[in-house]
């Protein structure tokens, strides 16, 4: 069997020596799940994703990340990783209004140094397969929601990451925009992109989780692999 993507180990985080934002949390997450993490604001659930990306380390534990000990890393190593291994979604999109689409899809590819023509041809790729290629001379302001999460999704992908990490990406969204996007998600996973996403929306885990976990003051209370069919 395969080596997970995701593995932590017995991880807790206390800030300021007050009550632990994350308590002896253990998780494997498999190549080709979707796991969503949910629970209550305060549960843990952003200490969680910030240690996966390297952005905190935990006061105790392991965390592990594509092979790697994400826990170990430095500062300059935090970045490579995230620049290498980690595809970020975020609930405002975070795109720059002042570049194209397409720019702004590139953004990733210029940062780690991947040859120009390489860079072009994996955008269009990418904008093609997300089906937004027509918006690719656009700027982002001209975009519904929707087609601004998919550009914010284009731009995740751009280095082939083995892990797509989506923090509450139907938030800022209308209803329409939001199924759009429980869609792209749910075809990304079916394609075999490893994901996990942090939300409050019930439908979204529904929609497009493989399983889901449940997180109350910094601990899993529940775990659960979605009924097929």
């Amino acid at each position: 069997m395969t080596a997970p993507v995701i593995e932590i180990s017995d991880a807790s985080k206390t800030y300021d020596a007050g009550l632990p934002a994350l308590d002896r949390v253990s998780l494997t997450v498999q190549a080709g799940e979707a796991l969503a993490v949910l629970g209550p604001s305060g549960s843990g659930k952003s200490t969680l994703l910030n240690m996966i990306t390297g952005l905190d380390k935990p006061t105790s534990g392991q965390v592990t990340v594509n092979g790697i000990r994400v826990d170990r890393l430095s500062e300059a190593g935090s970045a490579k990783y995230r620049r290498e291994r980690i595809g970020m979604v975020f609930q405002f999109f975070n795109l720059l209004d002042d570049l194209t689409v397409i720019d702004n899809v590139l953004l990733p590819a210029q940062l780690a140094g991947m040859p120009t023509a390489r860079a072009r041809a994996r955008a269009a790729e990418l904008l093609s397969y997300l089906r937004i290629d027509r918006h690719s001379r656009a700027y982002p302001g001209r975009l519904s929601g929707g087609e601004r999460q998919r550009v914010a999704v284009a731009r995740a992908l751009m280095n082939r990451p083995p892990l797509l990490l989506a923090d509450e990406p139907t938030g800022a969204l209308d209803t329409a925009s939001g199924e759009e996007v429980r869609r792209l998600l749910a075809e990304l996973n079916q394609d075999g992109q490893t994901i996990v996403l942090v939300t409050h929306d019930i439908t979204l885990a529904e929609a497009c989780a493989t399983r889901t976990i449940e997180l109350t003051d910094g601990r899993i209370v529940r775990d659960t692999a979605a009924v097929a069919g």
